[in-house]
């Protein structure tokens, strides 16, 4: 069974970091279909940031120059390191990725990480 868990959500104060983390379990991440996702309480949920095919990463404008994406293959691990947070960044995190298992991908979502930054 393909997995994916997050974790490092918290409550922080404005102009503070935090880094999130999503560990895949039963299957290896793809090389370009892992994301970030956010969902803000009444509001769609939303790309954050994501892997490109071509080895590149995709950051929301609203987040550009302050979240960083970043993966670790030997610990099967994808990172989401946040600074400068504004309250508006407030929102459950989710990590979304294909994972590699007994030759196919299978797309799957984390239960998501609650990130509250206060003014």
């Amino acid at each position: 069974q393909v997995q994916l868990v997050e974790s490092g959500g918290g409550l922080v104060q404005a102009g503070g970091s935090l880094r999130l983390s999503c560990a895949a379990s039963g299957g290896v991440f793809s090389s370009d279909v892992v994301g970030w996702y956010r969902q803000a309480p009444g509001k769609e949920r939303e790309l954050v940031a994501r892997f490109t095919s071509g080895g590149n990463t995709n950051y929301a404008d609203s987040v550009k120059g302050r979240f960083t994406m970043s993966r670790d293959n030997a610990k099967n691990m994808v990172y989401l390191q946040m600074n400068s947070l504004k309250p508006e960044d407030t929102a459950v995190y989710f990590c979304n990725a294909n994972l590699y298992i007994r030759g196919a991908y299978w797309n799957a979502w984390g239960q998501g990480t609650q990130v509250t930054v206060s003014p």
